[in-house]
């Protein structure tokens, strides 16, 4: 009985700190939504109202109507997918290599891929930018998916070569001796066992780029060309901070991805697991 009762009490206290935790984290984008549906009076409010007395959508209209932030959308769409659909096929195909194929230094080569990544984004802006300006693709899509590619390559090689690595090679024994080359082998034997580990590094590489703020401020001065996050920067003005509309942003910004997340889940938590298969 009295174990019992300490199983029961063990739950509810896992369970109530699973509660706090994920309110936690859900309340900033809770208090975000609000906030763009409020009246503007109430957004200032001391002390701060949270529910809103009456539902105000016209930050959301203010939005799209102020600001070209359909084109940021669409230029964040663009950079995020081409980065992430490149460091993929790149990715794999370096990690199926360096899991499989037997050379010197190939621990050395992790490693120093792996390093790459670490360098801080601060200390490689001036020379990316000198780069991109002689190669005059400022302002272009190329001169953010190129940059983005450089830091989410090593991540993707790091984590797809620990998932080849782990497959049983029966299967490409298997393929050899029907005849099938190399490249079948990988194309229809070895990416498809491991798809779920693929969404899983495609979605991290994808929200990095989404999200990711200082090449594209520093590399995109043409207002047509900005991405969301740099574009929700500059909404405030010399004379007036449109919390309203930066909170309406927000939301539309995210949305997305909390959709993206909810379609992918069972893939992504699959991928998370794919490492536990063993030869």
């Amino acid at each position: 009985m009295q174990k019992k009762n300490g199983s029961i009490i063990t739950k509810i206290l896992f369970y109530l700190f699973v509660i706090v935790f994920v309110g936690i984290i859900v309340l900033p984008f809770f208090w975000q939504f609000l906030t763009s549906i409020k009246p503007m009076a109430e957004i200032s409010a001391i002390p701060a109202k949270w529910i809103p007395s009456s539902v105000h959508g016209q930050f959301y209209v203010n939005v799209f109507e102020k600001h070209p932030f359909a084109r940021y959308l669409i230029n964040s769409f663009i950079v995020a997918t081409t980065t992430t659909l490149l460091s993929i096929l790149i990715g794999a195909s370096a990690a199926y290599a360096l899991a499989r194929l037997r050379f010197k230094g190939k621990k050395i080569m992790l490693m120093a891929i792996l390093s790459i990544s670490m360098f801080p984004t601060i200390a490689t802006l001036s020379p990316i930018y000198l780069l991109l300006k002689d190669l005059r693709l400022l302002n272009t899509y190329a001169g953010l998916v190129i940059p983005y590619i450089t830091f989410a390559l090593p991540l993707s090689i790091w984590l797809l070569t620990n998932f080849f690595a782990q497959l049983p090679k029966g299967f490409e024994e298997a393929a050899a001796i029907d005849g099938c080359s190399r490249a079948r082998v990988f194309f229809q034997i070895m990416l498809p066992l491991i798809k779920p580990a693929i969404f899983s590094v495609g979605l991290i590489v994808f929200i990095n780029a989404w999200n990711e703020y200082i090449y594209a401020l520093t590399f995109m001065t043409n207002d047509l060309m900005r991405t969301v996050p740099v574009g929700i920067s500059l909404f405030p003005s010399n004379y007036e901070l449109p919390w309203g509309d930066m909170a309406a942003a927000t939301v539309v910004v995210t949305v997305p991805l909390i959709i993206l997340v909810l379609i992918f889940q069972k893939k992504i938590i699959a991928g998370l697991t794919t490492g536990g298969v063993k030869e």
